[in-house]
């Protein structure tokens, strides 16, 4: 004897219903760490900059002393005695420690540079990438990562207009 289950919208409904009932705390409880650590909530705190953009950071006790892991990633200016401006130089990980007159550490952060997101748009070919930042008209612009030869055509034409530019201020 063969049994033969009738199908109809409503008993297909209920079998999503219970399952979704069954792996939803399965999802949740996977998900949702992960979720939370993408959104910077997790317990190893960081500092965030983004390529050449500078962030101001307050610190609680004067400083003397910025030790920058690596400077190629990001730069650290005192600005005042307790003002430290970040400026993000390439994509990466690096730290900062800064010290007080007595050479005590204050501030040991881990600084991560990240690439601009807002208001730029990725253009692929294949495998070469070009990158137009549009606000609200968009233009060509020099991002680590593009096709390399648009990069270093846009790269000839920045380094040209700005020693256009500085000519000019010289007379």
């Amino acid at each position: 004897m063969f049994f033969m289950a009738k199908f109809s919208p409503t008993s297909a409904i209920r079998s999503f219903a219970l399952a979704g009932a069954f792996f939803a705390p399965i999802i949740a409880a996977t998900v949702l760490p992960v979720a939370a650590l993408a959104d910077g909530h997790s317990a190893k705190k960081h500092l965030e900059v983004v390529v050449d953009r500078a962030r101001v950071v307050r610190i609680a006790k004067p400083a003397d002393t910025v030790i920058v892991g690596n400077p190629s990633i990001v730069d650290a200016t005192i600005q005042d005695a307790r003002t430290l401006v970040l400026t993000g130089r390439l994509f990466g990980v690096t730290n900062i420690i800064v010290l007080d007159s007595d050479g005590d550490p204050i501030v040991d952060e881990t600084v991560v540079v990240k690439g601009e997101e807002t208001n730029l748009v990725h253009v692929y070919r294949q495998a070469n990438r070009e990158t137009l930042a549009c606000a609200p008209v968009c233009q060509t612009t020099l991002t680590l990562g593009d096709e390399k030869e648009r990069f270093e055509t846009i790269n000839g034409q920045i380094t040209a207009r700005n020693g256009l530019a500085e000519s000019v201020g010289d007379d």
